[in-house]
């Protein structure tokens, strides 16, 4: 019998949407399982005291700890490098590739390659974020060529209260940002209900409405070559049939670094 393709994700330690949402994305989707280790994240600000909460040496222990699973692949599920930097998450993958021989992915490294396949040039931009950490991260994005067109966001900082903000309230800021003229929104944020949202939303839109646990979702069955396709109900990010081909593409980059 052929085992199922485990896919590792490491979750900030206050997150409740992240895992149910992703179990509940994979529900028909028998051979592939998903797997979490969590590591100290309980506010989200630019003080000393929350960035050193993503310092790699934490990161990494809970890296080694999924690699017991024998997992397929490791996801930082979290946003951090869009205040921190793209660079954050590329050199973070490369420490957990060495120090696990798994190969990598991270959130805001599938968003970067997302949102330049599908050619975005009006990013809506939705969190749960304070101005500060906003600001910050529209100022990362624009360097790195996404442009922040609209944006939304709530000034929380407490990371557990993010999953307390109901899908309906979600649902009304990505609209606000889509009727602004944005070509792509995006909820930014692994703790916060975008995802049950974003297929109602396209069909009334017509724009694809990209959220940060669907997306990691979806870099993990791009990093080992799983047709996301079978995953339904969820939104444009899964049956595009070019984000598909985006998918083999990915896959076939990872299997040429190994």
């Amino acid at each position: 019998m052929t085992r199922p393709v485990r896919l590792g994700m490491l979750t900030p330690s206050s997150n409740t949407a992240l895992e149910p949402i992703t179990y509940a994305m994979l529900g028909g989707v028998d051979d592939v399982t998903a797997h979490f280790a969590r590591f100290k994240v309980t506010e989200i600000a630019l003080s000393e005291q929350a960035l050193r909460q993503f310092d790699a040496t934490e990161i990494l222990r809970a890296a080694e700890l999924l690699a017991h699973a024998k997992v397929d692949v490791i996801a930082w599920n979290g946003t951090s490098a869009s205040w921190l930097g793209f660079d954050r998450d590329e050199s973070l993958c490369e420490q957990i590739t060495a120090a696990t021989g798994i190969k990598a992915c991270t959130t805001v490294l599938a968003y970067r390659d997302l949102l330049r396949r599908i050619g975005a040039e009006r990013i809506g931009l939705v969190t749960p974020y304070r101005k500060d950490v906003q600001e910050r991260i529209i100022a990362n994005w624009n360097a790195a060529g996404l442009h922040c067109f609209a944006e939304r966001h709530l000034s929380l900082q407490d990371n557990f209260s993010f999953a307390e903000v109901s899908e309906v309230e979600v649902a009304g800021l990505i609209e606000e940002v889509v009727r602004e003229g944005c070509d792509a929104a995006v909820v930014l944020c692994t703790n916060m209900r975008g995802a049950g949202a974003a297929e109602r939303l396209e069909r009334g839109f017509g724009v694809p409405v990209l959220d940060s646990i669907a997306v990691t979702l979806w870099a993990c069955l791009a990093a080992v070559g799983s047709d996301p396709s079978r995953v339904q109900g969820w939104g444009s990010l899964f049956t595009n049939p070019n984000l598909r081909a985006a998918t083999a593409i990915s896959h076939q980059d990872n299997e040429g670094m190994r």
